[in-house]
């Protein structure tokens, strides 16, 4: 199953590292425009490594991280380890704080059909080869995916926690609120005893997919270059977190649905017509209200249009009209009844490919801006859904199939900048690696 390996990491300096809070950096598409050029103007923020800008972005990326490595503003850590990665956070409208616990590390970056790490979501083959570009430019990572791994014993936890005591840094408070606390274990025993653990897993990849995929096309790309190849080498590994799925401060948010246009220039009321041989359409008095009408609810969804509230709930006799070629785990969820009924038998836009593509749909997280935007006449209708539950993504996955486009968002988000790793050629050769490179 899952192979992973201890990291020398690279880090700001202890300088820098005091202030961190100015050095990390969000993923690229959960902040906006205006957050984004506010960390490129700090000369020394992660995001010119993690999402380079420019005519040759990676290039750049590569010029500036040889620049960062020669004054001393990352260093690389002395001795291997696991990095301990914990994550404190509040969700809106609660006073209880949550702790994702997990750790980062090296993980041998299997392809999709070793059926070691699974995916619930399918990539942008653009997308991939920027990223596969990076790391070829640049041999460097500089944001962990996530990946989850099942553990009802909970083994690991106590190691986590005996670490975590003492820590190397913590960001006071993150972009989304979180704050984060990096430590880190070095005794080779406790790391072998993370490598056993983990070889008996599959590991979900929760965050991350292209990122992950443009490791395997660059790990493809040195294996296709190199026949003599032994499998050790440092470019065969990737950078992840790794997070209980067992545990309950794993939180997986909603994502709602803006139809920003309604095609064939279908008014209000044709739409709802349109909906009725599907669905139960009930007008509410209250849109505020239609989250909690919804709750717990399959097949259940709120919709706004036209400043007015509706639930709707599919007719249970319809749902055996859903025809995609794919699994029943996958036919099961609600956002394949939402895409399939509202997208394809109300609108027209049929399959999923199409409708990965179509520009008339966005994907909010919050439920408020939902409202406004559909107030504010910038979409014509808002999709209420329920958030997906972890063991929904453990089904699909198991069952090989993937779910509709931006089905999870995991919170909070893994930052950038808090650990780099390196890939190049030069780690292959370092001593310290060599107790964990025999294999299990």
């Amino acid at each position: 199953m899952a192979e992973i390996q201890p990291v020398r990491g690279w880090r700001y300096n202890a300088m820098l590292s005091a202030n961190i809070d100015d050095y990390v950096s969000p993923l690229f598409d959960v902040v906006s425009a205006k957050q984004r050029e506010a960390l490129y103007r700090n000369p020394l923020n992660s995001i010119h490594l993690s999402v380079p800008r420019g005519t040759d972005p990676a290039g750049e990326a590569g010029q500036r991280l040889a620049e960062w490595q020669q004054t001393g503003v990352l260093r690389q850590d002395e001795m291997p380890g696991i990095y301990v990665y914990y994550q404190y956070f509040r969700l809106p409208g609660s006073h209880h704080e949550y702790c994702r616990k997990g750790f980062m590390c090296h993980i041998r970056a299997a392809a999709w059909a070793d059926n070691v790490v699974l995916r619930h979501e399918n990539t942008l083959p653009a997308a991939v080869n920027d990223r596969a570009e990076l790391l070829a430019r640049t041999q460097f990572q500089s944001s962990a995916t996530h990946g989850l791994y099942r553990d009802e014993d909970f083994e690991l936890e106590r190691y986590l926690d005996e670490a975590i005591a003492d820590p190397l840094y913590q960001t006071e408070e993150d972009y989304q609120g979180a704050r984060d606390v990096l430590a880190v274990i070095q005794d080779a025993a406790v790391i072998e005893r993370f490598r056993a653990v983990l070889a008996e897993r599959q590991v979900i990849l929760a965050d991350g997919h292209h990122r992950y995929e443009g490791s395997l096309a660059y790990r493809q790309a040195r294996m296709a270059a190199d026949p003599q190849h032994t499998g050790r080498e440092p470019w065969n590994f990737h950078l992840m977190y790794l997070t209980n799925a067992a545990a309950d401060d794993l939180r997986i948010l909603p994502t709602h649905r803006l139809l920003l246009e309604l095609p064939g220039a279908l008014t209000d009321a044709e739409f709802l017509a349109r909906l009725e041989p599907y669905f139960t359409v009930l007008p509410q008095e209250d849109a505020y209200g239609l989250p909690e009408l919804i709750a717990g609810k399959q097949w259940a969804f709120g919709l706004y249009i036209g400043g007015q509230a509706y639930k709707l709930r599919l007719r249970p006799a319809a749902h055996e009209q859903l025809d995609w070629d794919t699994t029943s785990e996958v036919k099961a969820l609600d956002l394949t009844v939402l895409h399939f009924f509202v997208l394809e038998k109300a609108l027209g836009i049929i399959g999923p490919d199409a409708q990965r593509t179509w520009p008339g749909v966005a994907y909010v997280r919050t439920f408020s801006e939902c409202l406004t935007r559909v107030d504010r006449q910038e979409a014509r209708a808002a999709l209420i859904v329920n958030e997906v539950t972890m063991e929904e993504v453990e089904r699909v996955c198991h069952s090989g199939a993937v779910m509709p486009p931006k089905s999870t968002f995991f919170y909070p988000k893994t930052i950038g900048g808090f650990l780099f790793t390196s890939i190049g050629d030069a780690e292959h050769d370092n001593s310290f690696y060599a107790p964990f490179n025999s294999g299990l």
